[in-house]
């Protein structure tokens, strides 16, 4: 069986790495997976240039969108001639344009689509938060400056409809969550629709090392940029200051990494060890295991590789009600839910781990969490299933 994954980055990226994940997985299985990414980035200048002007020159909302406007054609490719069945990713920022995905499904070819966000079933956005607009075409879009009844967003989708309509797609969901708001849009409501979480490789991914004994308490916290809004940064600022104010007791040093990591230095009252951007799976598996806990205070999010990475090493985590983050984090079980947007829930979460007596209990939940839904064997038996239904 020859697939082809198309992504439109190689490495960089929570929906690369899931990619990978997936690709590395699927090999164990005697599949034969090929790879298809973004050769330039003319592409994505081109469509931002769009979106900033069709959005009154404003940079506002400017990644939160896309239009699918300019690709690549990718028909041509030996890669995608040889394939069998044709697995969409994360293919946005100028990689495939809505005519680039009407050649790849007027090919006949068997496509899957696994939806690392909502960009899929909606019209140009990534996460629709509380707009439930795309459930049957959009339109006054919140994220355009200008909304309409016939705006960006309305066009796009219809697009998409069009195209959508006669091709042979299967849709993926990588949590429960996206599954539910996915099914809800009349672009989705023709096709197959399936949730299949990430997978990870907990043979490598996995706790060692004795945390006992050390001074101070470890929390990690840490994004591709750490000044992204979207990342939560201002409500772990807050919890900071919450929590040493209630727990002045505890001793506690933060570990930080990512783009501008070293920002956080001066905001908050607990001495930071700055990182800058971690790369490679050793370099990062380690990290998990020189830490207590993981904190993502993430205001928008599907199924972070972060938190399956630190509960496959035993690391308890605390993040927001949001996304397919309590599907991960079991409250009270393998880590603490707080509410969403609240600073004083964050820390209480965080106290709470930190001080609890039952820490080990915690960390071995979090493993066998991981062990019980996202390990390899598991997620590529349900992707070689659907795979076999749609050759057969």
């Amino acid at each position: 069986m020859n697939v082809l994954f198309v992504n439109t980055s190689e490495k960089a990226g929570g929906a690369a790495i899931a990619a990978g994940r997936i690709a590395a997985a699927l090999r164990r299985q005697g599949v034969n997976v090929s790879h298809c990414f973004r050769r330039g980035k003319a592409g994505f200048y081109i469509e931002r240039a769009a979106i900033w002007a069709a959005n009154g020159f404003s940079r506002e909302n400017l990644f939160a969108v896309d239009i699918a406007n300019y690709g690549e054609d990718i028909t041509e490719l030996p890669e995608f001639k040889e394939a069998d069945i044709i697995h969409l990713h994360w293919i946005n920022q100028g990689f495939i344009s809505i005519n680039g995905l009407k050649k790849i499904f007027n090919s006949g070819k068997p496509v899957v689509w696994t939806m690392h966000d909502m960009w899929p079933c909606t019209g140009i956005c990534h996460y629709a938060r509380n707009c439930n607009n795309y459930f049957t075409g959009c339109r006054d879009c919140p994220y355009l400056m200008f909304p309409g009844g016939k705006d960006l967003s309305s066009k796009i989708y219809g697009r998409k409809s069009e195209i959508y309509r006669r091709a042979n797609l299967s849709f993926v969901t990588c949590s429960n969550w996206l599954r539910e708001r996915a099914g809800h849009s009349s672009l989705i409501d023709r096709h197959t629709l399936l949730h299949i979480p990430n997978p990870i490789d907990t043979d490598f991914f996995k706790p060692y090392g004795d945390k006992d004994g050390k001074d101070e308490l470890r929390i990690l916290f840490g994004a591709a940029k750490i000044t992204d809004k979207r990342k939560g940064i201002d409500y772990f600022i807050k919890a900071c200051n919450i929590l040493k104010e209630k727990h002045p007791e505890l001793s506690i040093k933060v570990v930080c990494y990512g783009q501008n990591s070293e920002v956080l230095a001066s905001l908050i009252p607990y001495p930071v060890e700055s990182l800058g951007y971690v790369s490679g799976d050793a370099a990062i598996r380690d990290l998990y295991n020189s830490v207590d806990l993981f904190v993502t205070p993430s205001l928008e999010d599907n199924l972070p590789n972060t938190i399956m990475e630190a509960m496959a090493c035993g690391v308890p985590c605390v993040g927001f009600n949001v996304g397919g983050i309590p599907e991960m984090i079991e409250h009270g079980k393998t880590g603490y839910v707080a509410e969403y947007k609240s600073a004083e829930d964050l820390a209480a979460g965080i106290g709470w781990i930190l001080e609890s007596s039952d820490y080990q209990p915690l960390s071995e939940a979090s493993r066998k969490k991981v062990l019980d839904n996202y390990a390899e064997d598991i997620v590529s038996t349900k992707y070689m299933a659907l795979y076999n239904d749609l050759l057969n």
